[in-house]
């Protein structure tokens, strides 16, 4: 028996979230699928983060055992071969037998994409959220200044989380402006449900003048969810790097 470490990178326009339900097509469901078919045998990942509805992912984690003797690096390549489009693996390699990726500590970088124009660009439409609202940048990164460290961030989480604490620390972030795209990019010990689109929503409305970044401070002490402002929409949101610690 050994484990296997899978990158896996997808779109995730066409499915409902990374973690396996009944009757909706999951990125995990097509692994397990595609991983039994290949090797004859009943496979189930585990996944290091549970990804939303339409939410993108350049460096997912996964894991699963077999007793193949396919070496672990060559499985990315079979992989590929049987994945949908727009799901692809990343590298494979073989990891020790008690690895688990969402008992180690670790730090995820998101980024949120917004397309900030008069008008919208098909070829962008998949991967940001469209605003012709002018957004004010300054404004912005001053309000994300007050979500920086350790923090109860029961405000922004969806009301339906199941965790344990809604404490979470965030390292780092960053507002940018890169033609008429603006990034949100947040890096953090662990997210909520929903977090990172809660906090780009709130965000932005204090990009368009709705609030002061000050009233950052105010939102988190409520630690109410109606407190802060609306959950942007998936199709923004990307898991962009995803480190493990010692």
């Amino acid at each position: 028996m050994k484990r296997v470490m899978l990158t896996v990178a997808y779109d995730g326009t066409a499915y409902s979230g990374f973690q396996v339900q009944d009757n909706a097509r999951t990125i995990e469901g097509e692994l397990n699928r595609c991983l039994s078919e290949l090797f004859g045998e009943e496979v189930k990942v585990i996944g290091a983060s549970r990804t939303d509805a339409g939410v993108h992912a350049l460096c997912n984690v996964a894991v699963f055992d077999t007793n193949v003797r396919m070496p672990a690096e060559k499985m990315s390549y079979a992989l590929n071969q049987r994945l949908p489009e727009d799901i692809r693996i990343r590298e494979s390699k073989e990891v020790p037998i008690d690895f688990h990726p969402r008992r180690l500590e670790s730090h995820k970088t998101y980024e949120y994409r917004i397309m900030n124009a008069q008008f919208p660009l098909p070829t962008k439409r998949l991967y940001t959220y469209f605003t012709y609202r002018p957004l004010d940048i300054s404004r912005m990164q001053r309000a994300a200044s007050y979500l920086i460290g350790e923090h109860d961030f029961k405000s922004f989480c969806s009301i339906a989380t199941q965790a344990e604490t809604t404490v979470r620390t965030i390292y780092s972030l960053q507002v940018e402006k890169e033609d008429e795209e603006i990034i949100i990019r947040v890096k953090g010990n662990g997210f909520l449900y929903n977090m990172v689109r809660i906090i780009a929503g709130t965000l932005m409305e204090v990009g368009k003048g709705r609030w002061e970044p000050e009233a950052i401070a105010d939102i988190l002490s409520a630690k109410d969810r109606e407190a802060a402002g609306p959950t942007a929409p998936a199709c923004g949101l990307m898991l962009t790097k995803y480190e493990f610690l010692g």
